[in-house]
């Protein structure tokens, strides 16, 4: 760093993986509000396919698909 100042990193931050605690269906649901709302249509999301990863990560497969309403 410019300062001279280290940050330590925390390991078993990286490796106490907190994704693993938030639910798919909460995913999909919060990536489905937000795509709704960017585009201004009600779009639904689903998960599927879940890998999570050492050091704090997910790779997973995410469909994105508008949702289809007959009564509007």
């Amino acid at each position: 760093m410019a300062d001279g100042k280290e940050k330590a990193i925390d390991v078993e931050k990286l490796l106490k993986n907190k994704l693993k605690s938030v639910s798919v269906g909460a995913l999909e649901q919060g990536i489905g509000k937000v795509v709704s709302e960017l585009v201004g249509e009600d779009y639904k999301c689903t998960i599927n396919d879940v890998k999570y990863t050492l050091f704090s990560g997910a790779d997973l497969h995410i469909k994105i698909e508008l949702t289809y309403n007959p009564e509007e």
